[in-house]
């Protein structure tokens, strides 16, 4: 039922409650709206995707990660990492989708053990994270950032490491931009991506926080092709 323009609209108004917003994403749909819109609901086809064993980093900025010394944790620093993707400016678009009603929503859903960060630090200094929403083995990207160059990408691709190994193939990334083609996410048509959902979220996985079993990566680890230690 979902609106062919604009591509995925599927319904206006409701609430962020955390059953909600669960419901929405075990059936592939999203909120995203601009303050002082009602929350809008989508499911656009074609769907945004990365496999976790499908993420690329360039050549030229493995090599420049073989010299970092950037760690990357998870579930330390979530409320800062949903602020920075809120303040972050971004080509083509004036003020955030995230409003401060997204950013509280997701915080509860984050206390709840449902929503995760991924966070990439030069010593206590964050520069880098991503954040979403886990259900079963499923993992639905909302936003990451940059605090300095290529910090957006670190934390995409360690998420992506940790995901593929605990054997949760799928990164949902909602809508296509180049630079996420750049980093080898695919477009699936919507029956596609809803079919794998309905698999993977019914999937075994205890909700609660990550920091324990994501560990400590280093940055340096994600230059090269084996996985790191």
């Amino acid at each position: 039922m979902a609106l062919r323009q604009p591509d995925g609209l599927l319904a206006i108004g409701g609430d962020l409650a955390p059953q909600r917003l669960l419901n929405a994403y075990r059936h592939g749909i999203f909120p995203w709206f601009s303050e002082g819109q009602p929350i809008l609901w989508w499911s656009p086809d074609p769907r945004t995707v990365f496999r976790t064993d499908g993420v690329r980093l360039s050549s030229r900025f493995r090599r420049s990660l073989r010299h970092s010394d950037w760690r990357i944790r998870a579930d330390t620093r979530f409320a800062d990492v949903i602020a920075a993707c809120a303040s972050v400016p971004r080509p083509g678009q004036d003020g955030t989708w995230i409003t401060a009603g997204m950013q509280a929503a997701y915080v509860e859903l984050h206390r709840l053990g449902h929503a995760h960060s991924v966070e990439v630090f030069d010593g206590d200094r964050l520069v880098g994270g991503i954040y979403g929403v886990a259900i079963g083995r499923m993992f639905f990207g909302e936003s990451m950032f940059s605090g300095e160059s290529g910090g957006s990408k670190v934390a995409l691709a360690a998420l992506a490491w940790r995901l593929r190994e605990w054997g949760w193939p799928l990164i949902d990334a909602q809508v296509e931009n180049e630079h996420l083609l750049g980093l080898g996410a695919d477009s699936w048509p919507r029956g596609r991506f809803l079919r794998a959902v309905v698999e993977q979220a019914a999937l075994p996985e205890a909700p609660g926080p990550w920091t324990a079993r994501f560990g400590t990566l280093l940055a340096r680890a994600l230059a090269g092709s084996r996985p790191p230690v």
